[in-house]
């Protein structure tokens, strides 16, 4: 039999050709692929609905985004303020210089300290008359009354609140230690309120989320009822819902996509904003901090997270309003 008659025989028999599966693939994605661009050339025949839906997602998820970001370089801030965070040891009278470098280099080998520093009695004493403005009455004085003290810095992590709770108490016990002494109350409250603005950031965000997914789910609502008798053909010639829903859900991807991007902008264009008046004030601290724009990381989950909100809009919408038109 020639190959002509084969092939002929293997169609009359309903056997699939060979090389099908291959075929079928490429036909789904050539016909992915069409529909993937035919929804965008049907959004930009409708240029200002397009941008203004688009823009209203960015907006959306430009705020949490920002805030998110303001909260991140708060945290770096606050990293340069883990000095604060200081565990003041007060060592006994008569304490030797030797003996407090000794303590000394015994706590720096300690996992949760970063550094300490030794305070002499006479340096304490040089520092308070000059601070204190009562230099000429300090003079007065027969001996030192102060005594040597050990700032302890804590490692960031251990710079929390329970954690510094801990450390305080593990050094009160070293034999040449008075008094052991933190400022847990400015601790606890640096930590409660960044905790307070990581949750609100988070509400708003979920807020925001459920409002483009509602905005989404309108838009491709609408889209819908103007295309409802196209709908109605297509069913009517054995069109699938799944072939029906695909134009809606690219649609709703591209939606993401740019409503995204413009989130990403409205962020950037903010902080390069922002940007020199925090300079300013920092430069009057005599730092050299700064705010940056989003990172790789931050814009691929920003857009991916707008391109995921913009898909469930859509595919609620589509999955609801699909099932009520029927050929009558």
């Amino acid at each position: 039999m020639s190959p002509a008659g084969e092939r002929q025989t293997r169609v009359r028999r309903g056997a699939a050709p060979r090389g099908g599966a291959s075929g079928r693939i490429g036909t789904y994605a050539a016909r992915h692929a069409q529909v993937f661009f035919a929804s965008l050339g049907q959004l930009s025949r409708t240029p200002l609905a397009s941008l203004m839906t688009a823009a209203v997602i960015g907006i959306a998820l430009a705020m949490p985004a920002g805030m998110n970001e303001l909260v991140k370089h708060a945290q770096r801030l606050s990293g340069g303020w883990d000095s604060v965070t200081q565990v003041s040891l007060f060592l006994k009278p008569g304490t030797s210089a030797t003996q407090a470098d000794r303590l000394a280099q015994r706590l720096r080998k300690l996992p949760n300290v970063v550094d300490v520093d030794y305070i002499s009695p006479e340096d304490a004493l040089a520092e308070f008359q000059r601070l204190s403005g009562f230099g000429d009455a300090l003079e007065a004085l027969d001996e030192n009354p102060l005594p040597g003290v050990l700032v302890v810095q804590p490692t960031l992590v251990d710079a929390r609140p329970e954690a510094s709770a801990r450390l305080l108490e593990q050094l009160s016990q070293e034999p040449e230690v008075e008094l052991a002494q933190l400022d847990m109350q400015w601790v606890k409250r640096l930590y409660a309120v960044m905790e307070i603005v990581q949750r609100g950031v988070l509400v708003l965000a979920a807020l925001l989320a459920l409002a483009v997914v509602l905005v989404v789910g309108n838009t491709i609502r609408l889209a819908i009822q103007n295309r409802r008798d196209e709908i109605v053909i297509i069913k009517l010639i054995g069109g699938t819902d799944a072939f029906i829903r695909r134009p809606f859900l690219y649609a709703g991807f591209w939606y993401g996509l740019f409503g995204g991007l413009i989130a990403y902008a409205l962020v950037s264009g903010a902080m390069i904003a922002l940007n020199g008046p925090v300079q300013r004030l920092a430069g009057l601290y005599r730092s050299q901090f700064g705010l940056h724009l989003p990172d790789l990381a931050t814009v691929g989950v920003l857009v991916a997270g707008s391109i995921a909100l913009a898909l469930a809009g859509s595919w609620l919408a589509v999955g609801r309003h699909l099932r009520s038109i029927e050929p009558t």
